[in-house]
């Protein structure tokens, strides 16, 4: 009985390799995002209680 087709396991594996470049790549622009976001706040709320001092 003759075998099917090769499997085209090169394509698949090179694929795989970019998808999870890909999804790396997004969760790295995630976490600084988060950490951007998470600066900003502090820095705002710094800004608020120094404000809220000099009123006082």
């Amino acid at each position: 009985m003759a075998k099917g087709p090769e499997k085209n396991t090169k394509n698949k594996a090179l694929h795989t390799k970019l998808l999870n470049k890909k999804k790396a790549k997004l969760q790295e622009e995630k976490r600084e995002r988060a950490l951007r976001l998470k600066a900003l706040v502090a820095k705002m709320n710094e800004k608020k209680n120094s404000d809220e001092s000099d009123i006082k």
